[in-house]
C-alpha cells in the first residue's frame, strides 16, 4: 500500500490493485503535483461538497467508470451528472471490495457554486474513515476543533490523520495540535494550507506543538513513511 499527499486536501491510496483519490482538487490548485489527464482512479471519497474538495470528481471519475463515496446529498447531485456513487452518511459504514469506509462528523460547510455563480446546497460535511489491510486512515477533511474527536480515536484507533491547518475556515496549527491530543494517531500529516492567501501557514508550527504523534509534513507528491 502507498499513501500520499498531493496539495491542499488530496490525498491518494494505492491499494488492493485499486486507486483511491481522496477530495480531488487539481485544476485551480497551484499546490498539486498532479494532472487531470495521468489520473486515472478506481474510488473517489468527497468529504462535502465546497468547490476546492469537489474539484475534478466528475471529469476523473468518467474515465473508467470510478465509484465516487460521498455524503447522500452530495452523491445524489455528482450522480444526476452521469457519475456511479454510493451514497453515505454520518456515522454509517460500509465493506467495499478495496476496503472499509466510515464517515464521521465535521463541523464545516457544503455548498457547490456552479459557473453560473448558483449555490447547491450539498448535505452534511464529513470526515472520512478509511479501513485498508490493517491500517485506520483518518481525512478530516474541512473542519473545527471538537470534542468528539477523543470518541473517534478511542473508538478506531488511527494510524495516520490528515487534519487541516490552515485556519480562517478550518482548524488553525494551535487546534489542529490540540486535535492530535485528541486522536492519538501514530502519524499526523497537516493538509488544506498554503493553497490561498487566507490559508498561508507554516506546517512547522503545527509539527513543533503536536506531542506523543510522529508528523510528517510532506510537499505535493511524497509518500506517507509508514511505520
Amino acid at each position: 500500500m502507498e499513501i500520499s499527499y498531493h496539495g491542499h486536501s488530496i490525498v491518494k491510496i494505492q491499494t488492493n490493485g485499486k486507486t483511491i483519490l481522496i477530495d480531488p482538487f487539481i485544476n485551480g490548485n497551484g499546490q498539486t503535483d498532479l494532472k487531470v489527464a495521468e489520473e486515472e482512479p478506481d474510488i473517489i471519497l468527497l468529504t462535502h461538497g465546497h468547490n476546492d474538495h469537489v474539484g475534478d470528481t466528475i471529469e476523473l471519475a468518467k474515465k473508467k467508470d470510478a465509484l465516487v463515496i460521498a455524503p447522500n446529498e452530495l452523491a445524489n447531485w455528482i450522480s444526476w451528472q452521469g457519475v456511479k456513487t454510493h451514497p453515505m452518511h454520518i456515522g454509517g459504514a460500509k465493506e467495499f471490495d478495496f476496503g472499509k469506509v466510515k464517515f464521521t462528523q465535521a463541523f464545516h460547510g457544503s455548498s457547490y457554486v456552479t459557473e453560473t455563480n448558483e449555490i447547491i446546497y450539498m448535505g452534511m460535511p464529513a470526515g472520512i474513515l478509511l479501513f485498508v489491510e490493517g491500517v485506520t486512515i483518518y481525512h478530516a477533511g474541512d473542519t473545527a476543533l471538537f470534542g468528539d474527536m477523543k470518541l473517534i480515536g478511542e473508538r478506531h484507533p488511527i494510524d495516520i490523520a490528515f487534519l487541516p491547518i490552515g485556519d480562517n475556515f478550518t482548524m488553525g496549527p494551535e487546534d489542529a495540535a490540540c486535535a492530535v491530543s485528541f486522536l492519538k494517531p501514530k502519524i499526523a500529516v497537516p493538509i488544506h494550507y498554503n493553497t490561498f492567501p487566507p490559508i498561508e501557514q507554516d506546517p512547522q508550527v503545527f509539527a513543533d506543538l503536536v506531542q506523543n504523534s510522529e508528523v510528517q509534513i510532506l510537499k505535493a507528491g511524497e509518500k506517507v513513511n509508514c511505520f
